[in-house]
This record gives structure tokens, C-alpha cells and sequence, in this order.
């Protein structure tokens, strides 16, 4: 065997080991587009998934309310995340992934889409192979075991979503949706107006708590 095939036959593998993500990408894209509820919770880790929209909606409240003092900020913060993780642990189930990803906005959040959003036409649809090859190209490996993958690919960066899929078990499972811009800030201003009315009806209760009676000497 001549030498030079060592490396040509190590970069084809590579280049072929790449494109395994993407074959289950289009699997994952048909169930979302089909609304198959249990394909979808195959090839998703939910536990991975809450935690992160979590974080994401906490760093977003805390960038939102920076007019704020330092301790007001982390107060609101802990308020928001304290409201958002119980949302996920409830909410985030196989049909609210295909409701954000069949379209890009989870209608049943109950948030006003931006204006300009053309329906069914900002999710993860895969019709054709051009459409994979442009996923493709939008894509950011991380090592052997980790891909990014723009959504849709050809859109603005503030309006795409990120989504993760790591390799576990011989599959490919998403772990990550890295949210748009905008529904990231529109969520988080949903997050903080009901940290907002949490934290003054515990103030509000507090100040209606009635002060311990004084004993009176003999």
C-alpha cells in the first residue's frame, strides 16, 4: 500500500463519520414535520434540555434588567430562574420541542411572534438534499462526539436557533436548543414580569402579616 492512502483513507473517514449526524438530523427533522410525538422523545435528552433553557432564560433576564442595581439584578435573577425551572420540568415535554421546532416559536407559550416571521418556514425542515448539504455547511463540530447545527441555515444569526446533538450509544440525541434572540428575550420578559408579580405579592404579604402583640407588665 502506498503511504499517501493512510491519510487519504483517515480523512475519508472523517469526512463519512460527519455526515452521521446529519443522517439522524433528517430522521429528527421528519418526526418533528410529521408530529411524532414518540420518535421525537427518542432522540431527545430532556434532563440535559431543561437545565440549559433554564440557564438560558436566566443569563437573558439578568441581561434584561442591568439598569438595575448589582443585588436588585440577582434578585430578580433567582426570582425568574425560580419560575422558569418548575415551567421547564412541566412544560417541556415531546410535543412542546416539536411546537418550537416544527416552525421555530412555541405557540403554546402564549408570545407574541415578531411581525416578520413567514409560518413553517423558520423550523428544522429538511425536504431535500440541498437543504441537508446547506445544513451541512451551517454546521460546527465539536470533537468526535458533539455538533452544533444553525437552524434554519440560511437566516440571520438573530433569528436562528441553536441546536446540539451528541453522540451517546451509537445515536445521535439532541441535548441543546441554544434559543433565537428574539424569543429569548421575549421569554425572558414573560420570566421576569412573573418574577416581578411574585416577589410584591410576598412583599405585599409580609407587610400584611400583623405585628406581634407587646406583653404589658402587671
Amino acid at each position: 500500500m502506498r503511504w499517501w492512502l493512510i491519510p487519504l483513507l483517515a480523512v475519508l473517514a472523517w469526512f463519512a463519520y460527519t455526515l452521521t449526524p446529519f443522517w439522524s438530523l433528517y430522521g429528527f427533522a421528519a418526526a418533528v414535520q410529521a408530529g411524532d410525538a414518540a420518535a421525537v422523545e427518542q432522540r431527545v435528552n430532556f434532563r440535559t434540555l431543561r437545565l440549559s433553557l433554564a440557564r438560558q432564560i436566566s443569563a437573558a433576564v439578568k441581561a434584561d434588567s442591568n439598569a438595575l442595581d448589582p443585588r436588585e439584578r440577582q434578585r430578580i435573577a433567582d426570582a425568574a430562574a425560580a419560575v422558569a425551572l418548575p415551567v421547564m420540568e412541566s412544560a417541556l415535554t415531546p410535543q412542546a420541542v416539536i411546537d418550537l421546532l416544527d416552525d421555530g416559536w412555541p405557540q403554546g407559550a402564549d408570545l407574541a411572534a415578531p411581525a416578520n416571521r413567514h409560518e413553517r418556514r423558520d423550523g428544522l425542515r429538511i425536504p431535500d438534499l440541498g437543504r441537508l448539504l446547506r445544513y451541512y455547511l451551517s454546521s460546527d463540530m465539536r470533537g468526535f462526539r458533539s455538533v452544533v447545527i444553525s437552524v434554519p441555515p440560511d437566516h440571520p444569526r438573530h433569528e436562528q436557533f441553536r441546536i446540539r446533538l451528541r453522540l451517546r450509544d451509537w445515536g445521535w440525541r439532541l441535548v441543546d436548543i441554544e434559543l433565537s434572540d428574539d424569543l429569548r428575550r421575549r421569554i425572558a420578559e414573560k420570566a421576569s414580569a412573573a418574577a416581578a408579580r411574585l416577589r410584591d405579592g410576598r412583599s405585599d404579604s409580609d407587610k400584611a402579616q400583623p405585628e406581634p402583640a407587646v406583653p404589658h407588665g402587671p
